[in-house]
C-alpha cells in the first residue's frame, strides 16, 4: 500500500460511515454525507470491513474506493448550470 497513499490522506482518517438498521450504509467525508450504499453493494463493503477490522488505514481505503473519485468532476450539474 505504499503507492497508494503518497500524501498521507487516510492517516487523517477524513472517510466515516454509519450502518443503518435497515442495512445501508451511510459514508461521510469530513462530516458531510457523500454516498449511500444498499442491499449487495453495502453487505459486500460490510464484509470486507469486517476482513480488515483493526487497520484503521486499510477501512478508509475501502471508503474512499467505494466513493470514487467525487471531488474531481463527476457531480451530476443542473440543467441550468450546464452550457
Amino acid at each position: 500500500m505504499s503507492g497508494i497513499d503518497k500524501r498521507n490522506r487516510l492517516s487523517e482518517e477524513p472517510f466515516t460511515y454509519q450502518t443503518t438498521k435497515k442495512g445501508t450504509i451511510v459514508i461521510y467525508y469530513k462530516g458531510k454525507q457523500i454516498k449511500i450504499l444498499k442491499d449487495s453493494e453495502a453487505a459486500n463493503l460490510i464484509s470486507k470491513i469486517n476482513e480488515v477490522e483493526g487497520n484503521q488505514t486499510e477501512v478508509q481505503l475501502l471508503l474512499a474506493k467505494v466513493t470514487g473519485n467525487f471531488k474531481r468532476g463527476n457531480e451530476k450539474l443542473g440543467k441550468n448550470k450546464r452550457k
